[in-house]
């Protein structure tokens, strides 16, 4: 990776003043002990005023969001935790805290989070994502959100600890994806801009110190979003294109690609060769032509089955706006059967941003849990959080439970861990959908017994969560 020499602003609020970095392929930074915070608090944000009753394109609580941004949260089996990171705020602010924290699973509780850095914005696309190496080394992916936005890669001096990083490299990336597989090192899916274009890219790292140049993947019309998922050595990508005109509000098609020797080769479900970096709109990594069918189509999440075939779930809708003119809101499953994709409709629900996380789970149940039930600002985004399960692959789906009601602030993006626990299964934040508002942290179990209420206000080094539903 071949950075460049900057002047950076603080990078942790416990840097009293700027610090200049003149970066070679490591970053001569060195390692600062993270603050505190007394309570866990998400990042109220919103994107595009509509001026009508629905008040934003969407909003609300956004510490986990986006779906871009993946993963977010890892279970440590050395140390019985799930590692996580939010995008928090001060109180009674609108800025982006970049925090980290673990959920301990003998004792049940929780830290004080620790803040990383503040990214001196209100931008929720510039939350973090994180990674865990074969030491034990967290890994915080910072994103920018467009060219101009400085991006930076941290690492935990000590293994599984949160207390002390260091800075490694400084770039420009977004909507960061970065994979960690035991046998190869980094593989980092991200979003690079170029005139307003969102281009897909990856770069590759054995120790997370030298990277590979960025090479792009994919840069149809105005770009894409992706989801991506890992099973063994593959790592996997669905992604959709945003055409010209219309840009990203106008998001459509489902295209998936794979690769198996980090980056070298890449084929579609079918395992033919597809060479990239993709340029047309028709090609051979295209799943479904989603164009022709006049449907929007916004992505959730990329998984395998049983049987290693890749799963996407994603939504449809007639347009961007929210409200009900552009119902119906389709969840939709694609599926990977061996010799064609497969697509079956999982539920509905009342925004294009509501967004869950699916389960394929090791007994054959498949279970998601997402803000199907419209909340307390219908047509906003999320809404209550709903678990349903499908025994049949996905075929059919039954509502098992509604996990949260009778609310004043809407819930949105169910995120989930990276090898899930059933006693800390999915997490997400809540937000008024209307107005700005506070936003605080929550989490399930598999079963969805409860809803807790991470601690928003803490006197101990460590606290549980508070029964919330």
């Amino acid at each position: 990776m071949k950075l460049h020499c900057i002047r950076l602003a603080i990078v942790s609020l416990l840097l009293a003043a700027p610090i200049s970095i003149c970066a070679q392929t490591t970053l001569a930074a060195e390692p600062f002990r993270l603050a505190e915070d007394d309570g866990y608090r998400g990042i109220w944000y919103m994107n595009q005023p509509t001026k009508d009753e629905y008040a934003y394109k969407y909003s609300g609580g956004m510490a986990t969001y986006p779906q871009q941004h993946l993963p977010i949260a890892i279970y440590a089996p050395e140390v019985k935790k799930t590692f996580f990171v939010y995008g928090g705020s001060p109180a009674g602010e609108r800025r982006v805290l970049e925090m980290v924290s673990y959920f301990d699973h003998p004792t049940k509780t929780f830290p004080r989070p620790r803040i990383l850095l503040d990214k001196k914005t209100s931008d929720a696309h510039e939350n973090p994502t994180l990674s865990i190496d074969a030491a034990g080394h967290l890994w915080i992916f910072s994103n920018g959100h467009g060219a101009a936005r400085p991006a930076f890669i941290h690492r935990s001096t000590k293994p599984y600890s949160i207390d002390e990083f260091e800075l490694v490299a400084d770039q420009n990336f977004s909507y960061s994806q970065p994979w960690y597989l035991p046998e190869s090192g980094f593989f980092f899916l991200h979003t690079r801009y170029h005139q307003g274009e969102r281009r897909l890219f990856w770069m590759t790292s054995a120790d997370g110190l030298d990277w590979s140049k960025p090479a792009p993947l994919a840069q149809i019309a105005k770009g894409h979003y992706q989801a991506s998922w890992t099973d063994g050595r593959r790592v996997a990508t669905a992604f959709d294109y945003h055409p010209n005109p219309g840009g990203l509000n106008a998001r459509t098609n489902l295209y998936y690609l794979e690769t198996s020797d980090q980056g070298k080769t890449w084929t579609n479900a079918a395992g033919e060769a597809v060479q990239v970096p993709l340029t047309e709109i028709k090609n051979p990594a295209l799943v479904r032509d989603y164009l022709a069918e006049k449907q929007l189509v916004y992505l959730k999440q990329l998984h395998f089955d049983g049987d290693g075939r890749p799963v996407i779930l994603y939504e449809t809708s007639g347009g961007y706006a929210p409200g009900p003119k552009n119902d119906p809101r389709v969840w939709r499953l694609t599926r990977w059967t061996g010799k064609r994709w497969e697509t079956n409709d999982v539920t509905r629900s009342d925004h294009n941003y509501d967004y869950g996380s699916l389960y394929l789970e090791a007994d054959g149940a498949w279970r998601l849990i997402a803000p199907t039930e419209p909340g307390a600002q219908p047509f906003g985004t999320g809404g209550d959080m709903v678990m349903w399960t499908s025994r049949d692959q996905g075929h059919t789906w039954q509502k098992q439970k509604q996990l949260t009601r009778d609310t004043e602030r809407n819930h949105s993006f169910a995120q989930q861990p990276r090898g899930a626990q059933p006693d800390f299964y999915a997490l997400w934040a809540d937000g008024n959908a209307r107005r700005p508002s506070e936003s605080s942290l929550y989490f399930t179990d598999r079963e969805g017994t409860h809803v807790w209420r991470m601690p928003t206000k803490m006197t101990e080094a460590t606290a549980k969560g508070e029964v919330a539903w």
